[in-house]
């Protein structure tokens, strides 16, 4: 076996055996009653059997006991699922779980859809930087007073700001972005990796079927599947009063909103 071969199996066996020893200490702490089992007779250790976690899943004892043993076993995400359920996982614990796991979480978005809280958007404002936050469709969340000026009066006048219909359906941005070609096609790679796996969702659907009828220059660069990460580097702005503004793009996932980034443009 060739070394990094020798690296990528000792990985995955590690990875493995954590996601055995999470499973056994999260099956200790759950009371039989509360997923609808008596406790009946004496139990050696807290909280549930191998057995009735694996009846509870729908799978068998030793397909069960293998995962927790570190094996080396194919599971679906619906086993998964059903296992975080059984738990009763924490969405930190859920997140951790398909992790280690190694696939995505079919209730992904399902978690996503509450108001910012008011301190993140406080945060925003107590930035004296152009700031803003975009959730997973580039809604603007919140945005403080240099953005607004920057955006020379957006997205206020917009009574639902979004990123991408600004850039690509509102005239203002080609005046206002310096190489706004160039910035169209970086954005819908960045947009895609955001939102590729939201794509049947209600909002992300909605909103990629307005910006592929409303705009060619998305829809051509949508169909190239280019992805890449929302990176930092020099933005470049004409603004209508201020001339050139060249700033450099911070950009920062938050961790109490995973689905949300605090964008920050410094001078």
């Amino acid at each position: 076996m060739d070394p990094s071969s020798a690296l990528t199996e000792q990985t995955g066996s590690a990875r493995r055996k954590a996601l055995g020893d999470f499973l056994r200490r999260v099956r200790g702490r759950v009371q039989p009653e509360s997923v609808g089992l008596t406790a009946g007779g004496r139990r050696r250790t807290p909280g549930l059997r191998r057995e009735e976690v694996a009846q509870l899943c729908g799978i068998s004892v030793t397909w069960y006991t293998w995962i927790e043993q570190g094996r080396d076993v194919s599971v679906s995400t619906g086993v998964w699922a059903r296992l975080a359920s059984v738990m009763a996982l924490s969405r930190a614990e859920r997140q951790y779980l398909f992790e280690l796991a190694e696939c995505a979480d079919p209730e992904h978005g399902d978690d996503q859809v509450s108001p910012l809280p008011a301190y993140l958007a406080d945060c925003v404002h107590s930035i004296t930087a152009p700031a803003y936050i975009l959730d997973r469709c580039w809604n603007v969340l919140a945005r403080n007073q240099p953005l607004l000026r920057l955006f020379d009066g957006w997205p206020d006048r917009d009574p639902t700001p979004n990123l991408l219909r600004y850039i690509f359906m509102d005239p203002a941005a080609r005046a206002l972005v310096v190489d706004w070609e160039q910035r169209a096609s970086r954005v819908v790679a960045e947009f895609r990796a955001d939102a590729g796996v939201h794509q049947d969702e209600s909002d992300v659907h909605a909103l990629l079927s307005e910006l592929l009828q409303g705009s060619s220059v998305f829809a051509h660069w949508w169909t190239r599947h280019t992805v890449v990460d929302r990176a930092g580097g020099l933005r470049e702005f004409n603004h209508p009063a201020d001339g050139l503004l060249r700033y450099q793009q911070i950009t920062f996932r938050l961790a109490t909103r995973p689905d949300c980034k605090l964008v920050m443009l410094l001078d």
